[in-house]
């Protein structure tokens, strides 16, 4: 009824296929995650980037408030508490947002990055 040669070679022929197609969507696979992971590491090199600057810019920043306060409060002194107590107030607020403003824009920008089908970052 059937022939076991053309038989076998259909079988060799499938396995090759399928074979094929395996190492495709491996090598396709490696190359998704490859570029999700440049994404990622540019991304978090640009937060870096942009963090070490502020805190710089917020430095002078608040230099130049305690010079500016000087003459109104008393002296330098009291210029620099007040801007002691601005930056413990901030801390104080980041601490208490941390999970709005933080760990769920971090986790909604992971989610998109690895779970999404279509990237257009």
């Amino acid at each position: 009824m059937f022939n076991s040669d053309k038989t076998v070679d259909n079988f060799q022929q499938l396995f090759q296929e399928v074979k094929s197609y395996v190492e495709l969507q491996k090598e396709y696979t490696k190359l998704e995650l490859t570029e999700k992971i440049a994404i990622l590491f540019s991304t978090l090199l640009m937060v870096a980037v942009l963090f070490i600057l502020g805190v710089i810019a917020l430095f002078y920043l608040m230099f130049t408030i305690v010079y500016i306060l000087e003459p109104y409060v008393g002296g330098l002194k009291y210029s620099f508490a007040i801007i002691t107590g601005v930056n413990l107030l901030l801390i104080a607020l980041v601490v208490i947002f941390r999970r709005q403003w933080i760990v769920t824009p971090t986790v909604n920008f992971l989610a998109k990055l690895f779970f999404k089908k279509e990237s257009n970052l």
